[in-house]
Protein backbone atom coordinates (compact mmCIF):
# COMPACT_ATOMS: atom_id res chain seq x y z
CA UNK A 1 0.00 0.00 0.00
CA UNK A 2 1.47 3.37 -1.04
CA UNK A 3 1.71 6.22 1.40
CA UNK A 4 0.34 9.69 0.69
CA UNK A 5 3.89 11.06 0.35
CA UNK A 6 4.45 8.99 -2.80
CA UNK A 7 2.00 11.22 -4.71
CA UNK A 8 3.78 14.47 -3.86
CA UNK A 9 6.43 15.75 -6.24
CA UNK A 10 9.89 15.35 -4.77
CA UNK A 11 12.07 18.40 -4.31
CA UNK A 12 15.26 18.17 -6.35
CA UNK A 13 18.30 17.93 -4.12
CA UNK A 14 20.49 20.94 -4.91
CA UNK A 15 23.56 19.52 -3.22
CA UNK A 16 24.46 16.40 -1.34
CA UNK A 17 27.32 16.49 1.15
CA UNK A 18 30.24 14.41 -0.11
CA UNK A 19 28.94 14.20 -3.66
CA UNK A 20 31.40 13.90 -6.57
CA UNK A 21 32.10 17.42 -7.81
CA UNK A 22 34.19 16.49 -10.85
CA UNK A 23 31.22 16.58 -13.22
CA UNK A 24 30.09 20.08 -12.20
CA UNK A 25 30.95 23.20 -14.16
CA UNK A 26 32.51 26.29 -12.60
CA UNK A 27 29.11 28.00 -12.75
CA UNK A 28 27.40 25.06 -11.03
CA UNK A 29 30.05 25.08 -8.31
CA UNK A 30 29.49 28.81 -7.81
CA UNK A 31 25.74 28.28 -7.53
CA UNK A 32 26.22 25.58 -4.92
CA UNK A 33 28.65 27.74 -2.96
CA UNK A 34 26.06 30.53 -2.94
CA UNK A 35 23.35 28.09 -1.86
CA UNK A 36 25.46 26.66 0.95
CA UNK A 37 26.62 30.11 2.07
CA UNK A 38 23.00 31.24 2.35
CA UNK A 39 22.18 28.09 4.32
CA UNK A 40 25.10 28.70 6.69
CA UNK A 41 23.83 32.24 7.29
CA UNK A 42 20.33 30.89 7.98
CA UNK A 43 21.74 28.34 10.43
CA UNK A 44 23.82 30.98 12.22
CA UNK A 45 20.77 33.24 12.57
CA UNK A 46 18.76 30.37 14.05
CA UNK A 47 21.63 29.53 16.39
CA UNK A 48 21.85 33.17 17.56
CA UNK A 49 18.11 33.30 18.18
CA UNK A 50 18.11 30.02 20.13
CA UNK A 51 21.15 31.07 22.14
CA UNK A 52 19.43 34.34 23.09
CA UNK A 53 16.33 32.42 24.20
CA UNK A 54 18.42 29.99 26.23
CA UNK A 55 20.41 32.80 27.84
CA UNK A 56 17.19 34.64 28.76
CA UNK A 57 15.77 31.48 30.31
CA UNK A 58 19.00 30.86 32.22
CA UNK A 59 18.93 34.43 33.59
CA UNK A 60 15.26 34.10 34.57
CA UNK A 61 15.73 30.84 36.46
CA UNK A 62 18.94 31.97 38.19
CA UNK A 63 17.16 35.03 39.60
Amino acid sequence: MASEDDDKPRKKVAHEIGQDLSLLSVDELGQRIALLTAEIERLRAAETKKRASKDAADRFFKS
